[in-house]
């Protein structure tokens, strides 16, 4: 049996205390106080036996409580994984930033990489490699970034540079980290700078709107009967102010869904807003003359920027005429031709809403790139333009293209189909 529970055995001593009492007080009333001394001693050995042979006292013992043994296990834990880090991991804090990157696409299939596939490089592999070599990542994360939290401003296709491209990711903030990334890449591709940005950061998501640049030679808008192989062909003023008359007419908010594939023209995803188009002073490199057209937008589709100039050139050179830009973007189906690729080039990024809510808030900086402007102009001119110049020399693509142009007729959409992507290389809505 189990013992008396604590609370038990002092009333039982109290009860015997109290029958003690009044036993001494009967007695002392019956054989008188002579007698008192001798009872009282018979009393106290009698106590004095029932005191051996009382239960021993229960000490109750409690549990411990189930936040003590979380701690300790959480004890155990933090300091397994103290001992599983290495000694760079706790030298260098883990933070979100954004990169600055600036590269010529020329032999890459484009921005994205594709991991699995090494036999078409991309220039995100070359980045992913040199991170984790610099010891900028995880090794084991390589193969998905995701961990990183790794996102791009815009995926550029197979051939298209950037001079400002930013991608978002989680990485060690090592000493020399720009120097570190850059010994590990290529001459054409480089990391120009970073900056501490908000853990929510999502460089594709909180993009407001992109820049890019478009560099062709300037006999692309000579007359189509003059020969299209002339490099002594000199861009005219007069000519110049039509081709940015006939460009203005795509800014604002349009129907582009002639200018992609796959969309309908009730399509909503097919509305765009430019902000900007315009052709540049021509210049001349090797003996050939070439301008730069700029146009932003919030976002382009797949190939809208390619088309959009395709078709001024189209109208310039006389197969089309000017009535057919502003047909094109009303619900009417438009036969539009596609420009070549080459030239194409992501000038920078623009993150308006991320700067005005976090630029000024004494922790985090605006995202521009003042700083960087010469670094980013010094890596066009040794890297961009020469490629782009160079290739349009040896390939031709832009007269090769020109030869095209009378198959179209302008009003039918040409047949066969297209991946369905943005421009800077995000899925259409």
């Amino acid at each position: 049996m189990l013992p008396a529970a604590p609370f038990k055995v002092e009333r039982e001593n109290s009860n015997r205390k109290l029958t003690s009492v009044l036993f001494l007080l009967s007695c002392c009333s019956l054989v008188g106080c002579c007698q008192f001394e001798k009872l009282r001693g018979i009393f106290v050995r009698s106590r004095m036996m029932a005191e051996e042979q009382k239960p021993p006292q229960i000490t109750v013992l409690k549990r411990a409580s189930d936040s003590s043994a979380v701690e300790n296990d959480h004890q155990v834990k933090k300091l397994k994984t103290d001992d599983d880090q290495t000694a760079d991991e706790k030298r260098f804090p883990k933070r979100k930033v954004v990169l600055l990157m600036a590269y010529s696409g020329k032999g890459y299939y484009g921005m994205q990489r594709n991991p699995g596939n090494s036999q078409f490089k991309t220039i995100e592999d070359e980045l992913v490699t040199a991170l984790i070599k610099a010891g900028c990542i995880p090794e084991n994360h390589g193969e998905d970034m995701k961990k990183m939290s790794f996102q791009r401003c815009a995926r550029t296709d197979k051939g298209v540079s950037a001079a400002g491209q930013v991608v978002s990711l989680k990485l060690w903030l090592i000493e020399d980290i720009l120097d570190k990334i850059n010994t590990h890449l290529p001459a054409q591709i480089r990391v120009l700078g970073y900056k501490r940005v908000t853990g929510g950061f999502n460089s594709k998501n909180n993009c407001d709107a992109r820049t890019y640049s478009y560099t062709l030679p300037t006999v692309a808008f000579s007359p189509k009967d003059s020969d299209q192989e002339d490099t002594s062909f000199r861009l005219d003023t007069e000519t110049l102010q039509k081709v940015n008359r006939l460009f203005s007419l795509y800014k604002g908010t349009h129907n582009f869904h002639n200018f992609t594939s796959q969309k309908g023209p009730r399509d909503p995803s097919a509305k765009r807003y430019i902000t900007q188009m315009s052709c540049g002073e021509p210049f001349v490199r090797q003996g050939a003359e070439f301008t730069v057209i700029m146009v932003r937008g919030q976002s382009f589709m797949m190939h809208q920027i390619r088309k959009m100039i395709g078709l001024v050139i189209a109208v310039v050179k006389g197969y089309a005429r000017e009535e057919v830009i502003e047909r094109s973007l009303g619900e009417e189906k438009v036969d539009v031709p596609k420009a070549p690729g080459l030239g194409l080039v992501l000038e920078r990024v623009h993150f308006d809403r991320y700067n005005k809510r976090f630029g000024g808030d004494g922790l985090h900086e605006t995202l521009e790139w003042t700083q960087e402007e010469d670094a980013i102009a010094a890596f066009k001119e040794a890297h961009i333009y020469p490629s782009i110049v160079e290739t349009e020399g040896q390939e031709k693509s832009m007269v090769s293209w020109m030869a095209t142009l009378p198959i179209h007729d302008f009003e039918a959409t040409a047949t066969g189909k297209q991946e369905h992507k943005d421009e800077d290389g995000n899925a259409s809505d």
